[in-house]
């Protein structure tokens, strides 16, 4: 049983979103959890956590386009790229 509270869980994911190791995961990310993990349902909060596993050089290469979306999280890749203004992949 999970015992963090909601707003833990924000702090945390917030902390680990600039925290990242490469500047430009830092920025992509971080500024994205400032603006947008207060709005995000529980499900969106799951898959933006699963995300967060995968690392640094695998994902900025996925927005970078160098590297295909994995499926799983295709739908979380392409609201943070719509919120930096990045074109989205199909």
């Amino acid at each position: 049983m999970n015992s963090e509270t909601a707003e833990h869980r924000l702090k945390r994911l917030k902390l680990r979103s600039w925290r990242r190791g490469i500047k430009e995961m830092d920025l992509i990310l971080g500024k994205f959890a400032d603006a947008q993990l207060t709005t995000l349902p529980p499900e969106d909060l799951d898959a933006y956590e699963e995300l967060m596993e995968i690392d640094d050089q695998t994902l900025y290469a996925m927005f970078g386009v160098k590297v295909a979306d994995p499926p799983e999280h295709k739908n979380m890749l392409n609201r943070i790229r719509v919120f930096h203004n990045l074109p989205e992949t199909q």
